[in-house]
């Protein structure tokens, strides 16, 4: 079934090429073009709460360098370590690592190396929305996550994917050019599902109301609101240790 649904998003590509094209281009040229967040790619949520800091990682492209907000505490990984501290009820130190435009293949190898340099006992890794776009193919895909999971783990630290953002909810495309592309997303997240269960790592939904008020200025990334629900809904689905000698 997966192979039949890949052949016919293959061939419905083919079919409406000479749309697809033109829109493509015309949503590239209008664009707005938001920078990444401000402020230290490294910070703490919940200082004066007892234990030793759970140490978050978050590893991935635009949404993982907060592109749509101005400040990185009010992006994902501030907003995920905020509300992991007050659920565990301990600090948790929270690092971030990304790159805007990048893909899981590159991430692969210019992201992961720097950082297996520490322990790290959460990762978060976000990527999808720049595969999508770019049609990686989902075996390079599949094996690019993979890999980024397996060193992780193998490193010590518990990896979590958020799931393929439904690019067919993303205003700032056209219509057809949002049906296609969030059919092409659909597809690999459904590679990066298989890849949690074989490696052993959790795989969450992004679960967020497309609605204005949770997108920002460019209808493409998240606003400080999207960004919020959005590690809310993390945190509560991700299963944790309550101390740090399990994990």
């Amino acid at each position: 079934m997966n192979r039949r649904r890949e052949l016919g998003w293959w061939l419905a590509l083919v079919a409406l090429l000479p749309l697809l094209v033109p829109l493509a281009l015309h949503a590239r040229r209008h664009a707005l073009r938001l920078a990444p967040a401000a402020g230290p790619w490294r910070g703490l949520a919940g200082a004066g709460l007892p234990g030793e800091p759970l140490r978050l990682l978050v590893l991935g492209e635009s949404t993982a360098v907060g592109v749509g907000v101005g400040c990185l505490r009010h992006a994902l990984a501030g907003q995920l370590a905020l509300a992991l501290a007050e659920r565990q009820g301990r600090p948790v130190a929270w690092r971030v690592c990304g790159e805007s435009g990048i893909t899981a293949v590159q991430a692969s190898r210019r992201l992961l190396p720097q950082v297996l340099d520490e322990p790290v006992d959460l990762a978060l890794l976000v990527f999808g929305v720049n595969d999508t776009t770019r049609i990686t193919s989902l075996r390079r895909w599949q094996a690019a996550l993979g890999g980024m999971a397996v060193a992780l783990r193998a490193s010590g630290a518990r990896v979590a994917f958020s799931g393929v953002p439904p690019l067919q909810h993303f205003c700032a495309l056209p219509w057809l050019l949002r049906r296609v592309l969030g059919a092409r997303a659909a597809l690999l997240d459904g590679r990066l599902r298989q890849v949690a269960s074989q490696v052993g790592a959790g795989h969450y939904p992004l679960r967020l109301a497309f609605s204005a008020d949770y997108l920002a200025a460019d209808g493409y990334h998240p606003s400080s609101l999207g960004y919020r629900t959005w590690a809310q809904g993390l945190a509560a689905a991700i299963s944790l240790p309550s101390t740090p000698a399990a994990l």
